[in-house]
């Protein structure tokens, strides 16, 4: 089964890929193994960047790819080729048999439960190839950057403007009978700039990314956003250590969601390493929190019909009421668990965090003095302990107002204070990326500066 598209070119490389899976499989079977699994990838991209007016790169890609894990019993063997050719593909079924004759035996390795395959393939609108050439791509990295070297004076260097389209198809099946696969696009624009005043150089960006190149941001507002967003970082001050109240703009604050997803997926609770380890059915969030997964939506970045598994995704609630309600488990991990899988072998497909109703400007005006973030540095987060300190900038908030541009301090706390102090989460939803949120205001934290 597969997936339909909108390019005849790739709906057929789709069928060979299928083909070359079908084939993967009766080899394995020729050799002996109990069950296999087989995935095909191609990709597709162009990627251009200027600086300065000037082109600086232009790069092409074109990249297939198998992968090939094989089982005799409980003995699990992987390998993986670029060569796609039927010796290649023979070799690399021989590598994994192989390998999987050498490994130990492990009760919880094997194919999905049947049961828990897909049988149905929508089509989610996640293919939409952008026919451009170089020329006109470079031309709109060139225009974008001088769109926001246009907006001030003091924007008088730039790290470069890019554009990139790619388009790609993945082929999977195994030996329960399960064949599908599905065609994906993704493009954006992007730009980041350097504005100087006094001795003091401070540096923004804006990008803009979706799977239909039409509902791209346009090339010279992306350079716009990025140049405003740069200029309005010029004064920036330190501030004085104390604890206030901090608001994280949308694009930073899917980081705090991303460290609680890291806390739930089955590897970490099954290796006993997360800080919220068997924190299923306890209270995390405050009590009007939630947090749903919505794998099926059109063209979203993070859509998929099936997961890497071949097990079909669905709408799941994840929290609810504050509470925790399961993990994020691929097949294996439900089995260390003695679960079930919830089909997130491969990642999470489209979270969203439910905020309640407040825009942008109502939450500064809920802030009302403290600290907005608008960028985090650094790597300190501790996901066995929950411990959390990242280098910071933004703006000091006065009276729901921003007053004056913030740099060179660090925000800490640990996540489980920290989800339980947040205060709300508001409407202002950047939907860039698989996690989906608007800004979260948390009620205290520790700002340390001066």
């Amino acid at each position: 089964m597969t997936t339909t598209d909108h390019s005849p070119a790739l709906a057929a490389d789709g069928a060979d890929l299928l083909a070359l899976v079908a084939v993967a499989l009766a080899e394995a079977r020729a050799l002996g193994a109990s069950q296999a699994e087989a995935a095909v990838s191609m990709d597709v991209g162009l990627s251009v960047s200027a600086r300065l007016g000037e082109v600086e790169t232009v790069e092409y890609q074109r990249d297939r790819g198998m992968g090939v894990t094989v089982y005799f019993g409980t003995r699990k063997g992987t390998a993986s080729t670029a060569d796609l050719s039927a010796g290649g593909l023979r070799e690399t079924v021989a590598k994994a048999c192989s390998i999987a004759r050498f490994t130990a035996e492990d009760p919880c390795a094997g194919l999905p439960d049947r049961d828990t395959l897909a049988t149905d393939v929508p089509d989610l609108d996640l293919s939409h190839p952008w026919d451009i050439t170089p020329e006109r791509a470079c031309e709109m990295a060139i225009a974008c950057e001088a769109a926001a070297m246009a907006v001030d004076p003091r924007i008088t260097n730039s790290e470069g403007a890019g554009v990139s389209t790619h388009r790609g198809l993945r082929a999977y099946g195994n030996s329960h009978g399960f064949l599908g696969a599905y065609p994906g696009t993704a493009h954006s624009i992007s730009c980041s700039v350097l504005g100087v005043q006094g001795e003091q150089m401070e540096r923004d960006y804006w990008y803009s990314t979706a799977r239909d190149w039409r509902e791209l941001e346009a090339a010279e507002s992306v350079g716009r956003r990025s140049g405003e967003r740069a200029v309005r970082r010029l004064g920036a001050r330190k501030l004085a250590t104390m604890k206030v109240p901090v608001l994280y703009s949308p694009e930073v604050a899917r980081g705090l969601v991303s460290h609680f997803l890291g806390a739930i997926r089955g590897g970490s609770q099954y290796r006993r390493s997360s800080f919220l380890l068997d924190a299923a059915g306890t209270q995390v969030f405050p009590d009007w929190f939630a947090l749903s997964e919505r794998p099926h939506l059109p063209k979203a970045l993070a859509s998929a019909p099936f997961d890497h598994e071949g097990v079909a995704t669905q709408d799941r609630e994840i929290v609810a009421g504050g509470v925790l309600l399961g993990y994020v488990l691929s097949t294996y991990s439900a089995r260390k668990l003695g679960l079930r899988t919830t089909g997130n072998a491969g990642g999470n497909h489209n979270l969203i965090v439910h905020g309640r109703g407040r825009d942008y400007d109502a939450m500064l005006a809920q802030l009302d003095r403290g600290l907005f973030v608008t960028e985090l540095m650094g790597q300190g987060v501790n996901g066995v302990t929950g411990d959390y300190s990242r280098g910071a900038a933004g703006f000091w908030v006065e009276n729901g107002k921003l007053a004056y541009p913030v740099h060179e301090v660090t925000v800490a706390g640990n996540l489980k204070d920290i989800y339980r102090a947040i205060v709300d989460v508001g409407s202002d939803m950047d939907v860039r990326g698989g996690i989906r949120t608007g800004s979260i205001l948390l009620e205290e934290m520790t700002v340390a500066g001066e």
